[in-house]
């Protein structure tokens, strides 16, 4: 089964709610399993817009992606982020078919 992932760019426009928001995040992610992959750190925009902030965050399926989204726990801590960032979410199935190191 492929796993699952929110690739996000945030810009953050208060700092201290922002804060909050991470906070409240923790419950969900802790529920439906969630690892970071990518959480803020330094980056380089190679094409398209840049924002302040990448964050790719990794689940055990595409469906508990899904559902962490979709849970009312999230949902208390998007309430707190929404009024603080800009953001672009995708969630996205994970791919495990052949690699270019896989084809000799």
């Amino acid at each position: 089964m492929a796993k699952g992932y929110w690739i996000g760019r945030v810009d953050v426009s208060d700092a201290e709610g922002y804060k909050a928001y991470v906070s409240a995040n923790a419950e969900a992610f802790a529920k439906y399993g969630a690892r970071f992959v990518v959480r803020g750190g330094d980056f380089t925009s190679m094409e398209g817009s840049p924002r302040q902030r990448n964050v790719v965050i990794e689940f055990e399926s595409y469906e508990k992606a899904l559902a962490c989204y979709k849970s009312p726990e999230y949902a208390k801590a998007l309430a707190l982020r929404q009024p603080v960032s800009v953001a672009d979410l995708i969630i996205v199935e994970g791919y495990d078919g052949p690699q270019p190191t896989d084809q000799a």
